[in-house]
């Protein structure tokens, strides 16, 4: 049993604090993952682990082993996929953390041109609140981030502006500002409207656009938050009300019962930003993907705009 393996076993046990679920994602017995830590505890004369029933906690010697150990398996995967490259191919698994919408209309056509060139390399994508994917990224617990208003959680996290998403209001086809086309901002207060949860990147681009107009976003009244454009948009349709969305769902979603209307002056725009974690090794499947990435944008909806970069 190679060494390599035995950390890998002692890294998922540190993220599971719990040897039978870490046996299940390993597709081992609680036992056999009981006797690799044992071995592990032996060749170190450490203790890793403090037993508390089903569950376990890292001591200190622990703590520092998966940090030591998270840096050379990363460093061993970029060993065994460079010595696949020299194979003539590319080779790796990468894993990209992004927020709801680039996570389902702007990472799909990059993902297939990419794979389509790079057949054998394997991706995972984790869509998840903005928040959290961001937070993937600085943990190291993805390569690659794709998010708007991206917060600088690192030193070593890079993050450059890819795309803009513009954010439309949409409304029911019977609705009274439908008709009209064009209404003024003061004309915003009189909605009810359908929103996503606070820390959504649409909703910050809301908020801020409308206090550039006078406009606090609690002053609007709003009576149904949502986890997802999608829902929000087909919620409109139904005549619940009406919503900020971004353009791309809008026009892909909303159907003939919505109409997009414009507000004067005002003006809401998502920059969408693709981020890496610039400290640890770069495999050539991760070089690979990010050139990709920024060659990519010709291949993306006609709907966003490709920021200058």
């Amino acid at each position: 049993m190679s060494d390599t393996h035995r950390l890998h076993i002692f890294l998922v046990a540190t993220e599971t604090l719990n040897f039978s679920e870490a046996a299940r994602q390993l597709h081992m017995t609680q036992p056999s993952v009981s006797q690799h830590i044992r071995a592990l505890e032996q060749q170190f004369d450490q203790q890793l682990f403090y037993r508390c029933g089903r569950y376990v906690e890292l001591t200190p010697a622990g703590r520092r082993l998966a940090e030591l150990a998270g840096d050379l398996m990363e460093r061993w995967t970029q060993i065994e996929e460079e010595m696949e490259s020299l194979k003539g191919e590319v080779t790796g698994h990468l894993m990209v953390g992004c927020s709801t919408t680039p996570g389902k209309y702007i990472l799909p056509p990059l993902l297939a041109q990419f794979h389509r060139r790079y057949p054998k390399v394997s991706i995972a994508c984790y869509v998840a609140p903005q928040a959290h994917a961001l937070q993937m990224l600085c943990d190291g617990e993805v390569h690659f981030a794709l998010a708007s208003a991206p917060h600088i959680c690192h030193s070593d996290v890079e993050f450059r502006p890819f795309i803009m998403d513009p954010v439309e209001l949409i409304v029911p086809i019977s609705h009274l500002w439908a008709a009209r086309g064009v209404i003024e901002p003061h004309d915003l207060l009189a909605g009810s409207f359908i929103t996503r949860e606070p820390q959504s990147g649409t909703r910050e681009a809301v908020r801020e656009a409308l206090a550039g107009v006078g406009i606090a976003e609690n002053e609007l009244a709003t009576f149904l938050t949502l986890g997802s454009s999608e829902a929000i948009a087909m919620a409109v349709e139904e005549g619940l009300g009406v919503a900020f969305v971004s353009r791309i769902v809008a026009r892909r979603l909303a159907g003939s019962r919505v109409t997009p209307v414009r507000v004067r002056g005002l003006t809401i725009e998502r920059e969408i930003h693709f981020g890496r974690h610039t400290r640890r090794p770069t495999t050539r499947a991760q070089a690979a993907f990010w050139e990709h990435f920024w060659a990519g944008v010709d291949t993306l909806p006609a709907e966003l705009e490709a920021v200058s970069h």
